[in-house]
């Protein structure tokens, strides 16, 4: 099961999302299946020289052999929200008491802005998808223990490519969703611990 169940039909989002819950981290699914998720960095393949791009082919071949279970690759491209940047900035000037520096962080401001203009600027955060099929005999704990294992073997392949890795908690999985399914919405508004109960309510309706 995919992570994200999205289609082309006209049903709502709320139906769309197969999840019962979200506890200490862990999406528990319909049919007793479970996920958890890993945000990772990422590595500029192309930057490297030859000698480190097959280093690393060998390392990613040997990551690929020692994973404890199948997995998700998910990627998240979303634009940057510039603007609370810029009043950050501009609040900085009104707060600064000497115009040198004033005027240093207007044309900085007027620099960015004009960066900025007409292009979009976009972030990208890569994410990994550990699955996890429990039989009916297995309770939450015991879940809990497997995913933690792989997860853990998961995250020490990785620091071997070195590259960054941790553990969605269960608000982050819960803004992950948000944000795919609310993407005109997520520049401007974000998801907060006080939304949850509001959101939950809403997906049960």
């Amino acid at each position: 099961m995919w992570l994200l169940n999205k289609n082309q039909s006209k049903t709502s989002s709320r139906a769309q999302i197969a999840i019962k819950e979200v506890v200490d981290g862990v999406l528990v699914l319909p049919n007793n299946e479970y996920r958890i998720a890993i945000e990772t960095s990422s590595i500029n393949f192309e930057l490297k020289s030859q000698a480190e791009q097959d280093v690393l082919i060998d390392n990613f071949q040997t990551f690929l052999n020692s994973l404890p279970c199948s997995l998700q690759i998910l990627t998240r491209v979303r634009e940057v929200n510039i603007d609370d940047y810029l009043d950050s900035l501009h609040t900085m000037k009104n707060q600064e008491d000497k115009k040198i520096y004033q005027e240093q962080i207007k044309h900085y401001a007027t620099f960015v802005a004009e960066l900025v203009k007409g292009n979009k600027i976009l972030s990208r955060r890569f994410y990994l998808i550990l699955p996890y099929h429990a039989s009916k005999s297995e309770d939450l704990d015991m879940v809990k223990s497997q995913l933690q294992l792989n997860r853990d073997i998961v995250i020490k392949g990785l620091e071997r490519l070195h590259m960054k890795a941790r553990q969605l908690d269960s608000l982050e999985i819960l803004d992950l969703f948000y944000s795919s399914y609310n993407p005109s919405q997520i520049k401007t508004q974000q998801l907060k611990g006080h939304t949850i109960q509001t959101l939950l309510r809403n997906h049960h309706a």
